[in-house]
């Protein structure tokens, strides 16, 4: 017998078990590093890619210069015919949900998950009609259509998107009593309000009735701007933007 002295030599069966046993882990190990292997060096699935997709577009809001979310000019189709463009006049630095819209609100919004409310402020080629755009993003649509379900129907201002007017422009007279009309649209995560009033500040009471299409163009900004934010774009692994 093989082996120091003492020393039992383990039954065939016994090593012939050891080696399947070696060869088995040895497999699983190759398999285990080929999967992990496969895995790290595979393209993004097309379920990835939409997810991802999905993620983009959430948080635009976030990620895009204010600029590109509010276009220095919108075009619009004028009430006496043709086109013109109503032009921005500032964007506000506050993002906080509870001082983007009026006090009433802003609980139904936190309730719906608001993440923030971007706001900007335009004016139309006659410089007659002012126009309060705001953005308010929820984590996804579900949260969004709650949102636009607590906004007031039937084109009342109140409650609702707080107007924003700049000093030193002809905005500078808008204010909450002037709101006198609003809209609202939805789209993915997004809810887009307006609040329009005239810039020189007459009470929306005061005003008799009003010509159906002298705040149309409020509804070609807030399409506009919605339309950018939830345009779907496919995820790019050669583009700097995207990291696969």
């Amino acid at each position: 017998m093989n082996g120091a002295p003492g020393q039992r030599r383990p039954p065939w069966p016994m090593l012939a078990a050891a080696s399947v046993l070696t060869l088995i882990c040895a497999a699983m190990a190759w398999v285990a590093s080929s999967t992990a292997g496969a895995e790290l060096t595979r393209g993004p699935s097309q379920a990835e890619l939409d997810r991802a997709a999905v993620d983009e577009m959430a948080l635009r809001w976030q990620v895009w210069p204010a600029g590109r979310i509010f276009p220095d000019a919108v075009s619009y189709a004028a009430e006496q015919g043709g086109e013109e463009s109503a032009h921005r006049v500032g964007i506000s630095p506050e993002t906080r949900c509870d001082r983007g819209v009026d006090t009433k609100l802003a609980g139904a919004l936190r309730r719906a998950g608001c993440r923030g409310i971007l706001r900007a402020t335009y004016i139309d080629a006659l410089q007659g009609v002012v126009v309060t755009v705001g953005v308010a993003a929820f984590p996804g649509e579900a949260g969004a259509a709650e949102a636009r379900a607590a906004l007031p129907r039937g084109g009342r201002p109140s409650p609702g998107l707080r107007a924003l007017a700049f000093p030193g422009t002809v905005t500078d007279r808008f204010t909450a009593a002037g709101r006198q009309s609003s809209l609202v649209r939805q789209g993915g995560p997004y809810v887009v309000m307006t609040t329009i009033g005239q810039t020189d500040g007459r009470p929306g009471k005061a005003v008799g009735e009003q010509r159906p299409t002298m705040f149309a163009f409020a509804g070609d900004i807030a399409d506009r701007v919605l339309a950018d934010l939830t345009t779907p774009m496919r995820p790019d692994c050669l583009s700097e933007e995207w990291r696969c």
